[in-house]
């Protein structure tokens, strides 16, 4: 499976590349900072191990990557620190405390390859399973939660799957009856949101995904259904231009106002991410020139209010003090 690649996505990856070069604003190169691409600097990897058994997942707060392990395809593609391929970046994000991880699955010969559009990450979802697997073997008292999603639409600027006959979650399915990492996987469907006592040492299948979005029956947390999707996830990706980053910026602090005026019994998912031609993920992350980006805001947002919880937050290039600011509300 590694190195699958298809003319069509060579061609559609050259013609990537040159819209990188002519779309993108320039003066994006970013040093690492307490907010952006210093994920490092962050050393948690027992921080749920602490917590009461009998703590919801839905009450922490949970620092997380969106689309995890996007390491390839140039600047309007990558979306997090390259690490290493084959999930190595994944053990990374583990160690520095990521603890909710949004997979992107093509399906190729009935598996799964991780997959952003049409670029192939260098990686599996055997390498998830394995590198998930040690890292709880390792710190059994942790919990992963992960949303899984189909990439391919076979439109442009997507992937295609091929030779692949079998629906996601049977794909899935056999990977947690078949991989030797697999059994770790735990799908809580009907019975209502997890404890941590329930999760250590374990993947729990937050919501699984087809390819335009909507939310397979049947798989992860059953508080989330298609008829509600919107009220608990704020993924508000589509930022046109660098102009337009404070206003996602004001849908990530919303979402977190919603979150704590809530139930603590529910789950809520933020994602600070965003992008377009003419705002790659770096940019409106981590800010160009003299414009912020919305990592910065958001750490300066938690380390100066009152916000006691956070919920699921879903970041690209977070700096090691932003995941310390979003871990710390548990204690």
């Amino acid at each position: 499976m590694t190195g699958v690649a298809s003319s069509t996505a060579r061609i559609a990856a050259a013609f990537a590349a040159a819209l990188a070069v002519t779309l993108v604003p320039a003066g994006t190169a970013h040093a690492a900072t307490a907010y952006c691409e210093s994920l490092t600097e962050a050393a948690n990897p027992d921080w749920m191990g602490g917590l009461p058994d009998d703590t919801s997942l839905a009450a922490l707060s949970i620092p997380g990557t969106h689309d995890t392990l996007s390491l390839h395809g140039g600047d309007i593609t990558q979306t997090q620190e390259d690490h290493g391929d084959s999930a190595e970046t994944l053990t990374a994000q583990l160690d520095a405390g990521v603890r909710a991880i949004d997979i992107r699955v093509r399906k190729v010969d009935n598996q799964f390859t991780i997959h952003h559009g049409t670029f192939y990450q260098n990686a599996n979802f055997a390498d998830v399973l394995a590198k998930a697997d040690a890292f709880l073997a390792a710190h059994p008292g942790e919990t992963i939660l992960m949303r899984l999603k189909a990439e391919c639409t076979g439109d442009i600027g997507s992937c295609t799957d091929e030779n692949s006959d079998q629906d996601t979650a049977t794909i899935l399915d056999r990977y947690a009856d078949e991989d030797p990492h697999g059994g770790r996987l735990q799908n809580p469907a009907s019975d209502g949101m997890p404890t941590l006592g329930d999760a250590r040492g374990k993947i729990v299948l937050g919501s699984l995904q087809e390819a335009q979005g909507g939310l397979v029956d049947g798989y992860g947390l059953s508080q989330f259904t298609n008829d509600n999707w919107g009220d608990y996830v704020q993924d508000e990706y589509q930022v046109p231009t660098i102009g337009d980053i404070d206003d996602k910026w004001n849908h990530v602090r919303d979402h977190w106002d919603e979150t704590n005026s809530a139930d603590s019994g529910e789950m809520f998912w933020n994602f600070t991410s965003g992008s377009s031609l003419g705002a790659n993920p770096k940019t409106v992350s981590c800010g160009t020139g003299g414009t912020r980006g919305v990592n910065d805001y958001a750490l300066e947002h938690l380390a100066g209010n009152d916000v006691p919880r956070t919920g699921v937050v879903l970041m690209d290039f977070p700096g090691g003090d932003l995941i310390d600011e979003v871990i710390s509300r548990n204690s």
